[in-house]
């Protein structure tokens, strides 16, 4: 794997206890990022900070849920008191629908969706981004937010109707926000895997309507690969995307999908 240098960086992660989150926290602290961690789950995300404090990282967090807007503000307050600026935000948290054609969703669940997955991403942009601007004219290091949308949010996905609907939200939001702080030293993209190896995705197929091997059989019927995506896989571009040497990269739409789009 490429070996990137993040030691000037503050990267804050949400939905860091588990999954894409807790291993993007693990790499960033590996490539020498002071790291704000955040989690729904208080108790995973403890576990998640004392195993890389053990390992010599230097790391602070919150939990809290993501949809409320008061999370966002006291996880940048948070950055600015223990290491005074931040550079980097990937905002990763976010939860999946029980898979059901669009008339049998249920609202309530409809509703939590789009308030996790799109309001808390426009939260975290809300108060990240006067931070990352207040970091770069200090420093001169340029900012980066990484949105994690998904191929739901650039592609029609049926039985999942909500969650695409909020994953296509935030791939405007990301290309809304590229657009305004092009010329502020921010760079805001947005990274689309398909369906990865993680509990959420488990989860997703354990509540089909059609039981688990024939939802997984024809999620990866519809992928040129045939296969989940790897959770290294989509870190690997976490860590890509954040990269100073990307520094014309903005606004952009980041497919880590085993080829599901070109098909």
């Amino acid at each position: 794997m490429t070996v990137y240098d993040f030691s000037n960086k503050v990267v804050l992660i949400s939905g860091a206890g588990r999954g894409l989150g807790r291993r993007a926290a693990e790499r960033f602290g590996k490539s020498g990022a002071k790291l704000v961690l955040n989690d729904y789950g208080e108790e995973a995300l403890n576990e998640a900070i004392k195993t890389l404090e053990s390992e010599g990282y230097s790391v602070c967090g919150i939990a809290g849920d993501i949809a409320d807007e008061q999370t966002s503000i006291r996880l940048v307050e948070l950055a600015e008191e223990k290491f005074g600026a931040l550079h980097i935000a990937i905002n990763n948290a976010g939860i999946a629908q029980n898979m059901a054609r669009l008339h049998e969703t249920d609202s309530d669940e409809a509703r939590r969706v789009i308030d996790v997955d799109l309001m808390g991403v426009f939260y975290a942009m809300k108060y990240q981004i006067p931070l990352m601007l207040k970091s770069a004219e200090a420093s001169g290091l340029p900012s980066a937010i990484l949105n994690l949308a998904s191929a739901a949010g650039v592609m029609g996905s049926p039985n999942l109707a909500a969650y695409s609907a909020a994953k296509h939200g935030v791939v405007a939001l990301t290309r809304s926000a590229a657009l305004e702080y092009a010329t502020k030293s921010l760079r805001v993209n947005a990274l689309c895997p398909s369906f990865t190896r993680t509990k959420m995705v488990t989860d997703i197929l354990e509540t089909s309507r059609h039981g688990r091997e024939v939802a997984e059989a024809k999620l990866l019927a519809f992928n040129p690969m045939g296969r989940l995506g790897e959770v290294d896989e989509i870190v690997q571009a976490m860590l890509w995307a954040c990269s100073d040497d990307n520094s014309y990269y903005t606004g952009q739409t980041l497919s880590i999908d085993g080829g599901l789009r070109t098909s």
